[in-house]
């Protein structure tokens, strides 16, 4: 059999499969549309679509964990800038952040793949530019996923944890049982995965407002703090060590902003999302309101019901526990606290299953040294099984060099939230700057803000928010700066993308070509074989 024969077989037995694939999955017109975007793009359609709305939804808002997320990070708003910073720095970051996922929610919808906004990217800009920005996006955000996978995690570990005195290797022991418990689960088919998801949004949300209502309800009107020490001058407390006050104020601002991050966790699962276009962006849009509303609601519950600052964060190093212990009396605090971790344990869950697909679709695209090895399905589940353990273990990575410098394991963890937020903005900076270029071609998907004052207000804003916030995520919160408070995380993520765009040049240059698809990369290989044997025939 030639050459040509085999590509040919092998190029007509993958559009067979895809096509089997897709008519085995649904027999409905809004799976077979979202099928034929998805080839459009160039890429074979490799997942059942089961998740519906509800589990989309379900699975934006448990991505950033509301409860669990604002208890790990409430610290250090209160204790650097003080209550108000709390009120105040959630509300505004916020609002920011609803543009900033406004902005996301728009290139979803036009490229709904799992590969997410990386995908995007490089279509946003000419295609001689399209390698190297895919690579440096794709690096950026998978970078910001295992660091924002491990740091949750770990920090679930640690409010296990809270309530005793354990050894450091506990902890880490712990994490590390609970990451590959989280691998297993990752390990179902993607129906059972989308029922498990449901489930979610009840506990996050639920969660959140039995611990609003309870507080309320236990806490005497005599002890409840004034409105000027929840909102006003009197709770504005610098305890920084020599940070002036307005800077101390602004670190409040990284409680909310680590919360409200991995947007694009949905784009990444929306090859398994029905009528991802309008699905995906929608829920990413309703997450971030949903999420920001309830937030704010929850730490003005909380400060309110505070009790005096100076005994927080208490013997458990939580200050979110030690006030619901306050309040409601240790067993029932430890009750509530059952599910607040288990909150945290959904935003583990669904963030490794974007991971993996972020892992899948960067190794789909030749952008690994695996050769695709990460980059398949396993049949019997139609899930990257492969690209879930190897993104489980280089999840443990982090949490493990706790053991040996718990300075260099924060520093990874810090990094989250600047290199994700980093690898949202460079797309919405492309929409725009390439807007008109002959090349770029840009087809709005069901959910757009338009070119009009609203969208450009919108995208302009998120973009100079985030490169601001970036600069508070590199400052030390506390003065002097020593080198078991130095703010490692700017200099972590630089390296780490130095260090990618030298492997780029010195060699993966050769191989990745950017996000160009499977689908167009195996027809223009068959055509260039047809034409090279159509040359040698004449000749």
């Amino acid at each position: 059999m030639s050459p040509l024969s085999g590509t040919k077989e092998a190029l007509s037995k993958t559009d067979v499969d895809a096509r089997s694939i897709t008519s085995s999955r649904s027999r409905n017109g809004s799976t077979d549309d979202d099928d034929r975007l998805l080839e459009e793009f160039g890429y074979v359609p490799s997942f059942r679509r089961e998740f519906s709305n509800l589990a989309t939804i379900s699975f934006a808002f448990s991505i950033m964990g509301l409860c669990s997320s604002v208890a790990t990070t409430f610290n250090t708003p209160l204790l650097t800038g003080g209550p108000a910073s709390v009120t105040w720095c959630w509300i505004l970051g916020a609002c920011m952040c609803f543009t900033l996922g406004s902005s996301i929610a728009e290139i979803v919808s036009a490229f709904p793949t799992c590969g997410g906004l990386y995908t995007a990217s490089a279509q946003l800009c000419p295609p001689r530019h399209r390698a190297i920005v895919g690579w440096v996006v794709g690096w950026l955000n998978l970078l910001g996923q295992v660091a924002g996978l491990s740091s949750t995690e770990f920090g679930l570990a640690n409010m296990i944890w809270a309530a005793v005195v354990v050894s450091k290797g506990m902890t880490v022991g712990l994490f590390a049982g609970l990451l590959v418990f989280n691998g297993l689960l990752n390990c179902l088919a993607t129906r059972q995965l989308a029922h498990i998801t449901k489930a979610f949004v009840f506990v996050n949300l639920g969660a959140t407002i039995i611990i609003i209502i309870v507080l309320l309800a236990m806490t005497p009107r005599s002890e409840m703090h004034a409105a000027s020490y929840v909102f006003g001058s009197d709770g504005i407390v610098n305890q920084t060590g020599g940070w002036n006050t307005g800077l101390a104020f602004l670190f409040g601002l990284l409680s909310v902003q680590w919360t409200m991050t991995d947007y694009d966790a949905t784009a990444h699962i929306s090859e398994e999302v029905k009528r991802a276009a309008y699905a995906a962006p929608s829920a990413i849009f309703i997450a971030v309101i949903g999420t920001g509303l309830i937030g704010w609601i929850l730490n003005i519950v909380m400060v309110l019901c505070s009790g005096p600052l100076e005994n927080l964060p208490g013997a458990s190093g939580s200050a979110f526990l030690e006030i619901m212990v306050l309040r409601i009396g240790k067993p029932g605090a430890l009750f509530l606290w059952s599910f607040v971790c288990l909150t945290a344990f959904f935003v583990c869950q669904t963030a490794l299953q974007a991971c993996s697909r972020m892992v899948y679709a960067f190794s789909r695209d030749h952008a690994l040294p695996d050769r695709g090895y990460f980059g398949q399905v396993t049949l019997w589940t139609q899930t990257p099984l492969r690209a879930v353990w190897f993104t489980t273990i280089l999840s443990i990575l982090p949490g493990l060099l706790d053991l040996a410098s718990p300075v260099a394991a924060n520093a990874i963890f810090a990094l989250c939230a600047i290199a994700l937020d980093s690898s949202y903005i460079i797309p919405i900076i492309l929409r725009r700057l390439y807007r008109n270029h002959p090349d770029v071609h840009f087809k709005p998907g069901p959910f757009f803000m338009g070119d009009g004052l609203l969208g450009w207000v919108a995208n302009l804003t998120c973009i100079f928010w985030t490169m601001f916030v970036c600069v508070i995520f590199c400052i030390p919160t506390e003065l002097p700066v020593t080198k078991a408070n130095m703010n490692y995380a700017s200099v972590i993520t630089v390296g780490i993308i130095f260090l990618s765009g030298v492997w780029f040049v010195c060699g993966a240059h050769r191989h990745y070509k950017g996000p160009s698809g499977a689908l167009d990369n195996d027809r223009e290989g068959v055509a260039s074989t047809v034409q090279d044997d159509e040359k040698v025939g004449v000749a």
